[in-house]
């Protein structure tokens, strides 16, 4: 009976543990089997019979001074960027939204489902009618701010050029900014009014308030929060697919386009597989530096 007992917990992780296996891990193995294969067009149909090129396809992606590499550090760069600034953004408006609905208003239901409706739009949908908003001539971004309030004297292009990125941005913001606001509200839920009542009856206005009980007591949850935004963000392939189509501009070309276009535009799946392994491997230093240092001062603090 013991026995049985002790065997039941991992009798009920095996569904979820096998569709793991099949869903996540076997194609991650099957995809850096692929990085070491000269795997091209020409073996599309049997990837298996694709002859082994080593580490050639790793050299030529890291070699920078050659084309290939030149694009995917470009790639990198511009994906490091739109990053920080998506995840900023998000985390600045998330805070923002949370603390300002804290309090209870007339209206603060409302305004709690309106914010969540960009986290609640499936992503195909929402990123087509930004696409579509904006297009140069019909679209309702151009015709707000230059038909409208006049900011430009010419309709620019939104999803070509340097503006590509700009676009790219905002889609992003408006996309994950209400899943920060949904997780600093509920952290915001655990912090005791009684804290705030001392604070104002000691003199505290709001932004010592907000900077010394509000922040320090939701570091735990931005913890979580900022590694979960980044990972999501660096690795985003559907807004951009769907905003710019298979070829995005060079100003707005994140790493997942680009790996992308490297398997399925070019045919050369190993050269796509090889930038993906790297970009695993990226994301994991990255996540262990960030929880190792994150733990380190939450040692540090105890």
């Amino acid at each position: 009976m013991t026995r049985r007992r002790l065997g039941l917990p991992y009798l009920l992780l095996l569904p979820a543990l096998a569709l793991e296996l099949l869903i996540h891990l076997v194609p991650m193995v099957v995809g850096m089997v692929m990085s070491f294969k000269r795997l091209t067009q020409f073996y599309i149909r049997d990837w298996s019979t694709a002859p082994w090129s080593g580490l050639d396809n790793y050299r030529v992606s890291v070699d920078f001074s050659a084309p290939i590499g030149r694009s995917l550090l470009n790639s990198f760069w511009v994906t490091c960027l739109f990053t920080a600034l998506a995840v900023g953004f998000s985390w600045l408006l998330g805070t923002a939204a949370a603390v300002f609905l804290q309090e209870s208003f007339r209206g603060r239901g409302l305004l709690r489902t309106l914010f969540l409706v960009p986290y609640a739009l499936p992503v195909y949908a929402a990123v087509i009618t930004w696409s579509f908003m904006f297009q140069r001539d019909t679209g309702l971004v151009n015709h707000l701010l230059v038909d409208q309030l006049h900011l430009f004297d010419e309709k620019p292009f939104w999803l070509i050029g340097d503006n590509s990125f700009t676009a790219l941005v905002v889609v992003a913001v408006w996309k994950t900014w209400p899943f920060a606001f949904l997780t600093l509200m509920a952290g915001l839920q655990n912090i005791p009014r009684e804290l705030y009542e001392a604070a104002a009856m000691d003199g505290a206005g709001v932004w010592q308030q907000l900077r010394k009980i509000t922040l320090p007591s939701l570091r735990p949850v931005n913890q979580v929060l900022v590694l979960v935004l980044f990972l999501w963000t660096f690795n985003d392939f559907n807004t951009p697919y769907v905003l710019f189509g298979k070829s995005a501009p060079e100003q707005a070309d994140l790493i997942s386009i680009h790996i992308y276009q490297s398997s399925f535009v070019t045919w050369n799946f190993g050269a796509g597989s090889a930038m993906s392994v790297l970009l695993l491997l990226f994301l994991l230093l990255v996540t262990a530096v960030y929880l190792f240092l994150t733990s380190r001062r939450r040692g540090a603090d105890a």
